[in-house]
């Protein structure tokens, strides 16, 4: 069994080292000075701050250039493969200089973890090896989920088999095991006699002798580079006793292993001063150490890293010279704000603002255009000319509206006026003269005009046709360019439209445009257990814009869509759908049916959504830009990425999106997941869908470039994360709501690269997080 005793710890000055090798893994962290690690692969100078992985078995050597310290821990092969048998099958490439972006906090945290293995065994204090033992398996789960690649197999006989080259890499990978030719025949599923006959007949030897000048090839290095005994290296790679590796090495090479070594060996060289830490006043006698290990554990205490959490891999290839291009297309947001009274509040008056600023808004959704609140209701006067105007709130929202190149959206519903059609077409009519009169023809004919809410009753399924075309006749005689179109309510499951809106695939060009909802909450019942029916989610929004689209081409009908009422999966409580983060859903949908639709729809604020829907639960069937308090939800962050994408897309795949455009390129990163809400208040479920991408881009011309990256997830741009953290059961006043607004934004990072011709980055990616590259070109 290992024990945490098998390690060697030690802090050394290093002057020259002569060439070794060491049966296990070694870690250099230099503390101060410099020093040269010659490997037999390469050559590293390392500075203050450097870590370096020698592998194992892999011959090295160390020249100091001026004065330095270095911490050194080595973790012999019986450790680690009593943990990780895998071990053997993999090489750890980490020299951090030469780290790729993205693993810069997992370099600080094995600084702080080697800091802290030593203060630990500083001190022995109580449970000290326990201490220890946590932090070595950090570092050895971070180099394996990190920085762990597949070992180069050293195999100097060159065959076209491919069954055979698994074979001899398979060899290569057990030679130090007792391998018998049946059991690497079993491996291969192949018998005995085949076996034999067929491996001596491609190599030309038999398989006993091959293993045996495999073995033979790996003693030399320890032979050369090591003071080992003959036994133990005759032991160490898979001879039964010394005599059969003695006999076999005098017929290769016509002496004995002892003269050999003799008459090759390098004299080792060692010129090292280590601390000892039995001896305390040896390494206090140098408080710089100290200092230096204590300032490596507290930068490590202010990164936050993910680097000792298993996650999912993902290795992108992007060569952005290879793939075709097409412009991004960006539909015209509508945002609903119910009333158009609701123009009156400075408040709502600002969110519009701060949307159509990063979300580019066109519309603004407004009901109850005539029978609500905003325009007052006709009275009796004995005024010869009235000094009131029933159209002073409407004239100060359109107005508004008019200012900051706002158009109106307006949804007319049949059935609240069914009953008075013709009083309401001509409360119409003059509300439309009185707008074009104050407001100018060109402005007005921007507009909307949307009619829904079909009767169910069958006899009169004749009337919403009806009165579709009063309105179509009154308002297309006065702007015939004003746009008048229908929400079709179009059936997912029957992939078909109501019988009352059947005259529509007759009429269809008296359409200017289509609208319809989709929303994921048609398909999910919160109710089921089953999280397998969770899926039922992925790219629903998409599956029902193409199936909409695929039922009107049948009929011949193509018209702009508008989707005008969506949503993701989002839970169906205040609490779920505040812990389910789902900001790559959004933007991942937006993406999917950005160019089959004209129009996107959202609702300004939690608040007006219910008031409108005249219910006191958060609504599913539609998405929020902001928070009762003002706060910006996840959706307002993911438009406003979406919106920031542009130019033309380049490269696309499940897990991103790549743009070009005049500053350079834009690179997003999605860790879209569906799951069941309510797992999503569970901190260990979620850390095992975090996602590590490794992304290598090829075809970036050669130049510098600066880098913006954007981090948008539960941690960075979600409210209700900091709304937790800082809620009291006394309430909230304003400083704490002003504080939770402020904070809750994406994180942004800026960094300089040289990039020639190819850049590879790492990002790890918490559930349905967005990360958003800018790679801008630099000209100066």
């Amino acid at each position: 069994m290992p024990s945490i005793s098998d390690i060697q710890l030690r802090i050394q000055n290093i002057e020259y080292s002569s060439t070794t090798i060491y049966s296990g893994l070694e870690i250099l962290l230099v503390l101060d000075g410099e020093l040269t690690v010659e490997t037999d692969r390469s050559m590293h100078q390392l500075h203050v701050d450097h870590l370096f992985v020698i592998n194992r078995n892999q011959p090295y050597e160390i020249r100091g250039i001026n004065k330095n310290t270095v911490l050194k821990i080595s973790i012999p092969d019986s450790f680690i493969t009593h943990f990780y048998p895998e071990y053997r099958f993999h090489t750890f490439n980490l020299f951090s200089p030469q780290i790729d972006r993205g693993k810069e906090k997992t370099i600080i945290e094995l600084r702080k973890l080697l800091a802290e293995i030593m203060v630990i065994h500083l001190r022995k204090e109580e449970g000290y090896k326990l201490e220890m033992s946590e932090r070595i398996a950090k570092i050895l789960l971070i180099l394996i989920r990190r920085f762990k690649e597949d070992a180069v197999m050293d195999v100097d006989v060159h065959v076209e088999d491919e069954r055979l080259k698994g074979i001899l890499a398979f060899i290569e990978q057990h030679y130090d095991d007792p391998l018998t030719l049946e059991e690497v025949a079993n491996k291969f599923y192949l018998s005995f006699s085949y076996f034999s006959r067929y491996f001596k007949k491609q190599l030309g030897i038999g398989f006993t002798r091959y293993m045996m000048n495999i073995r033979l090839k790996h003693s030399l290095k320890d032979l050369l580079y090591t003071k080992d005994s003959i036994t133990y290296i005759a032991l160490k790679h898979g001879f039964p006793n010394s005599k059969a590796f003695t006999n076999l090495f005098k017929e290769v090479y016509g002496e004995t292993p002892f003269l050999y070594r003799e008459k090759n060996a390098k004299e080792h060289v060692k010129i090292v001063q280590t601390y000892h830490f039995e001896d305390k006043e040896t390494l206090l006698s140098s408080p710089e150490i100290l200092i230096k290990l204590r300032l490596l554990i507290a930068k490590g205490e202010d990164t936050k890293t993910i680097s000792d959490i298993e996650t999912n891999f993902e290795s992108i290839t992007i060569d952005i010279h290879s793939l075709p291009k097409r412009k991004l297309h960006h539909p015209d947001n509508l945002l609903m704000i119910g009333e158009l009274r609701e123009l009156q509040k400075e408040s709502v008056r600002n969110q519009v603002l701060l949307a159509k600023q990063d979300l580019q808004i066109k519309y603004i959704g407004i009901h109850k255009l005539l029978t609500g609140r905003t325009i007052a209701p006709d009275v009796e006067t004995d005024e010869l000319i009235p000094t009131t105007s029933p159209y002073y709130n409407s004239d100060a929202a359109i107005e508004f509206l008019k200012a900051n190149h706002l158009s109106l959206y307006v949804h007319v519903r049949y059935n609240p006026i069914a009953a008075e059609q013709e009083a309401y077409l001509e409360k119409l009519q003059r509300f439309f003269k009185h707008c074009v009169t104050v407001f100018g023809y060109s402005y007005v004919e921007s507009w909307c005009i949307m009619i829904n809410d079909a009767i169910d009753n069958y006899s009169n399924q004749k009337e919403l046709e009806l009165f579709y075309f009063k309105i179509h006749g009154l308002l297309k005689s006065m702007m015939p360019t004003l746009r008048i179109g229908v929400l079709l309510p179009f059936s997912f499951k029957q992939a078909a439209i109501s019988s009352h809106f059947l005259w529509v695939l007759d009429q269809s060009e008296y359409l200017d445009f289509i609208a319809f909802q989709a929303n994921t909450h048609e398909i999910i019942d919160y109710q089921e257990l089953d999280d397998s029916s969770f899926d039922l989610a992925k790219d629903f929004i998409k599956e029902k814009t193409e199936k909409l689209k695929r039922y009107l081409k049948h009929y011949s009908i193509e018209k702009p869509l508008h989707l005008i009422t969506w949503n993701t999966i989002s839970g169906n409580t205040r609490y779920t759908n505040g812990t389910f983060f789902r900001g790559a859903l959004v933007f991942n949908d937006a993406i999917s049916i950005s160019d089959s639709i004209e129009t996107l729809g959202f609702w300004i604020n939690t608040e007006t959504h219910e008031k409108s829907l005249d219910m006191n639960s958060i609504p599913l069937e539609g998405m929020e830009l902001f928070h009762y308090f003002k706060g910006k939800r996840p959706v307002f962050f993911a438009m406003s990425f979406f919106n920031r994408l542009r130019g033309n897309i380049i490269a696309r795949g499940p897990l991103f999106i790549m743009t070009e455009n005049e500053l350079g390129y834009q690179l997003v990163l999605m860790n879209s997941t569906i799951i069941n809400p309510f797992l999503s208040i569970e901190d260990s479920f979620l850390q095992k869908l975090m996602k590590e991408m490794r992304v290598t881009i090829n075809g970036i011309p050669s130049g510098k470039y600066q880098i913006r990256k954007f981090i948008f997830d539960k941690n960075h741009g979600a409210l209700y994360k900091l709304w937790w953290e800082n809620n009291s059961e006394y309430g909230i006043d304003r400083e704490i709501i002003d504080y939770i607004t402020r904070s809750s934004h994406p994180s942004l990072e800026v960094f300089d690269e040289t990039i020639d011709g190819e850049w590879t980055m790492y990002s790890y990616l918490t559930v349905n997080a967005i990360h958003f590259f800018e790679i801008r070109k630099v000209f100066y």
